[in-house]
């Protein structure tokens, strides 16, 4: 196995502890994973590109890795209820983002059925809505002042990327018919 999936991999063993550690209110120990999650992120993809280490496991397990990480927070940021109140996320952000997780997933799914295997590859906007969306978990964490202008901004990608991601859904159907 090579390095960027074992990075990978590592970032979804990092998941439960920090949800753990935000249930248990060890923000500083969340924070610390989080962080180390989100490099991770970006050194697995790094490596791959550079080093032409891409694999098929890799290119599946890196999307569930964001999501499990990011979905958990958004769970966690909006359900627990004893958290400090900075750090309560409003409900309709969560549903948007785990919204648009569901409706890729449930595309992708539709589209492997109708249209034969699709190799759906992440779009610029899609990353940089994953860009936002970590910024907001890390701008929670760190107590930032203006978090809600940047969970909004999250929800305005989210919803954007999405949509983006239905058309691409749609012109693949279409080419397909």
């Amino acid at each position: 196995m090579n390095i960027p999936n074992k990075l990978t991999i590592l970032r979804i063993i990092l998941v439960p502890f920090f949800v753990a550690a935000i249930l248990y209110h060890k923000l500083e120990a969340a924070l610390v994973i989080f962080v180390l999650a989100a490099l991770t992120d970006g050194f697995d993809g790094y490596i791959a590109r550079v080093f032409n280490q891409k694999t098929h496991l890799g290119a599946v397990m890196d999307p569930i890795a964001d999501k499990a990480l990011i979905d958990c927070a958004y769970v966690s940021f909006s359900l627990v209820t004893d958290l400090p109140a900075y750090l309560h996320l409003p409900l309709y952000v969560p549903i948007t983002v785990l919204s648009r997780d569901f409706i890729i997933l449930v595309g992708i799914s539709i589209l492997n059925s109708v249209v034969g295997k699709v190799d759906i590859k992440p779009t610029v906007l899609s990353k940089i809505t994953t860009f936002f969306q970590m910024a907001t978990i890390t701008a929670l964490l760190v107590q930032f002042k203006f978090s809600p202008i940047l969970w909004n901004l999250t929800v305005l990608f989210t919803v954007v990327s999405g949509i983006d991601y239905i058309r691409i859904g749609a012109r693949l159907v279409n080419d397909k018919a």
